[in-house]
């Protein structure tokens, strides 16, 4: 079993003073599923308001800390107890990209740094504070690799001829194409090599940007014990089903979305559809998909410790 990062004391008026100072343009808090993230990502925002509050001489009328959410499934309406959105814990802090497509559509990484990068400038605009929030790694690298996605379909042949060349030949040929690349891309071959496919190009299809998107990012990692995290899925998948998840699931199928258009969503739509269709007795169901929710929150704190192995810094913290 892989051994847990060593947790960190996190100085939030330290993080909150670089971002006034400019040197960090966005907080991030990501963990794996039940590891407490949105919690501590709201009162991370109750902290910063609270010393913006105290700040003398600042504007009033500037807006406080406020959430993105990085969610692959909570962008979609009426897929709530299932993605576990508990909009309820959010209370006066303001939330973004929750609920802004319809269930039944294919919302992809694309349309969600698009549509990220709307929400991120319009927080700055006002003089407020983002903080990304999530477990989905591929959203949470779209919105801080500060890097445009182009809907591209790969070149293996380039990619396997860059990837053939040395880490600093990579990065001198990126920053020649795009000097303002952020540090983190540079320092991992991977991303260097992707950047550097997305700057080529771009140099022959560009693409429009109305804002540039995040380069200097605070990562904030919740931790949990496996053990933990598990008991928690556990207990947080019984607690849905007696909310009515089975039931949001009939009420999406009487809407008129297809059984298939579930399934393609995974875990708690997968299996619950499963069950309410009868392929699977409700015992079933419950194991198939408590399993199903524990493997993928391995695969979440796998991928995060990957993005540190590319030379990501990620603070992590037990939360309280």
């Amino acid at each position: 079993m892989a051994q847990l990062p060593d947790p960190e004391e996190i100085d939030l008026r330290a993080v909150l003073d670089s971002y006034l100072a400019g040197k960090i343009d966005l907080i991030c808090v990501l963990g794996p599923t039940a590891s407490g993230k949105t919690r501590y990502a709201v009162s991370l925002c109750r902290s910063i308001n609270a010393m913006l509050a105290a700040d003398k001489g600042r504007d009033p009328s500037l807006a406080g800390a406020e959430i993105l959410s990085a969610d692959s499934r909570q962008v979609y309406r009426g897929m709530d107890i299932g993605t576990g959105k508990d909009l309820c814990e959010y209370g006066e802090i303001p939330y973004h990209l929750i609920d802004i497509v319809e269930a039944g559509s294919r919302y992809n990484i694309y349309d969600y740094q698009k549509d990220f990068e709307k929400a991120y400038a319009d927080i700055r605009s006002r003089g407020g504070v983002p903080v990304l929030c999530g477990g989905s790694g591929l959203y949470i690298e779209a919105a801080t690799c500060g890097y445009a996605l182009p809907e591209m379909a790969p070149d293996m042949e380039a990619r396997t001829a860059l990837e053939a060349l040395e880490h600093d030949e990579l990065r001198r040929r990126l920053l020649e194409l795009a000097p303002d690349t952020a540090a983190s891309v540079l320092e991992s071959k991977r991303r260097t090599v992707r950047a550097l496919e997305l700057a080529i190009y771009g140099q022959e299809h560009p693409i429009e940007r109305t804002s540039p998107l995040p380069k200097n990012c605070y990562h904030i990692g919740t931790l949990v014990s496996r053990e933990e995290r598990n008991a928690r899925i556990d207990r947080r998948l019984a607690e849905r089903m007696e909310e009515g998840m089975a039931d949001e699931v009939r009420t999406l199928l009487e809407s008129g979305i297809k059984a298939e258009d579930l399934l393609y969503y995974g875990l708690e739509y997968k299996f619950v559809t499963q069950y309410v269709l009868g392929i699977l007795t409700l015992e079933e169901m419950t194991t198939l998909l408590s399993n199903a929710i524990h493997q993928f929150a391995k695969r979440q704190m796998t991928w995060f410790r990957g993005m540190e192995r590319d030379g990501m810094r990620i603070h992590w913290t037990l939360p309280r």
